[in-house]
């Protein structure tokens, strides 16, 4: 059966040590004695499954709210030099905002 590191994450110690037994490699090795992280690992070697974890942006649009975020800087800048300390503090707002939501979205 093919796992993804993702599901084989979610096992318990019992149940990855009962994959590892039905494998016959060198990184599985005395899985009786491996604690969880150890035998993740050896099973993924002896599988040739890819343990770097993805960040999936799922639900936003990456280049239009750096577009938009460019665009505030452009209009903060004018606000800026107009002095007009209001408008400055609504787009600085702005700003801080978009670039959370890009923040949160890679979790």
């Amino acid at each position: 059966m093919a796992y993804t590191f993702e599901e084989l994450k979610e096992k318990t110690v019992a149940e990855l040590r009962e994959i590892a037994k039905g494998i016959d490699h060198e990184a599985v090795r005395g899985y009786t004695q491996m604690d969880k992280d150890r035998l993740l690992a050896a099973i993924c070697t002896a599988l040739h499954i890819d343990m770097h974890e993805h960040h999936r942006v799922v639900g936003i649009d990456k280049t239009a709210i750096k577009m938009q975020i460019r665009r505030l800087k452009k209009q903060r800048d004018e606000a800026l030099a107009a002095h007009d300390h209001a408008r400055l503090k609504l787009i600085r707002r702005q700003i801080h905002r978009l670039k959370r939501k890009l923040r949160k979205s890679m979790i």
